[in-house]
């Protein structure tokens, strides 16, 4: 090889270098790409030029950062959020079950334990109940107590006083509301066994597993 191409060589290798250490960026990234002339890129920053292929992010020393992949269109960025927003979602929902899961071993640390709150919510609803039909009780006796005095009208009922005729549809009134009140609470003890047994599957799971 001739001085002169050995000069030309030279030449070349100290402006390449030069185009390498102008392309670095602040944090040390080169971006290299090939475009659409087949000319080779180098820039500090995503070439534009290359939005539609794939480019290559170089650390300083030249070694591979990342391939950045082509300029998503318009959809193909909103189909990409969208995945991300689910993706959010669902480790959200993962994050809160964890949550859940945690406190609910946390309260119920056996079966016994889950057992017996369970007795104890049933109780106080059947105590409600128990409330409910000893009032119902009480409007009966005052039922039969009005309608005795009903009786003493039955030959002139056009004279039935109108605080006797408020009393009685007061008791009737009272008793459908007791009436109703206990068919929600009997409605109350399925969803609280329906809870408890929802509940129990999920904490054998968590029972199952190794203490720590």
């Amino acid at each position: 090889m001739t001085q002169r191409a050995l000069a030309r060589g030279a030449v070349a290798l100290g402006l390449g270098a030069c185009t390498l250490a102008a392309a670095v960026a602040a944090d040390g990234s080169i971006y290299v790409c090939t475009d659409a002339q087949g000319r080779r890129l180098t820039s500090d920053r995503p070439i534009a030029e290359c939005s539609d292929r794939t480019q290559r992010e170089l650390n300083r020393n030249g070694t591979l950062r990342r391939d950045l992949g082509p300029a998503l269109t318009p959809s193909e960025k909103a189909a990409a959020e969208e995945r991300e927003r689910e993706a959010a979602e669902d480790r959200l929902r993962a994050q809160d079950t964890r949550r859940r899961d945690r406190a609910l071993a946390t309260r119920y640390p056996t079966p016994e334990a889950h057992e017996r709150e369970r007795q104890q919510t049933l109780a106080r609803v059947d105590d409600t109940i128990k409330a409910a039909n000893a009032r119902i009780g009480q409007l009966a006796q005052q039922r039969k107590a009005a309608d005795a005095e009903m009786e003493f009208y039955a030959s002139k009922p056009a004279r039935v006083p109108q605080s006797l005729k408020r009393q009685m549809a007061d008791i009737e009134a009272s008793t459908a509301i007791q009436q109703r009140f206990i068919a929600e609470q009997e409605a109350e003890k399925l969803r609280v066994n329906a809870r408890f047994d929802d509940e129990r599957a999920r904490l054998r799971q968590l029972w199952a597993r190794p203490a720590g």
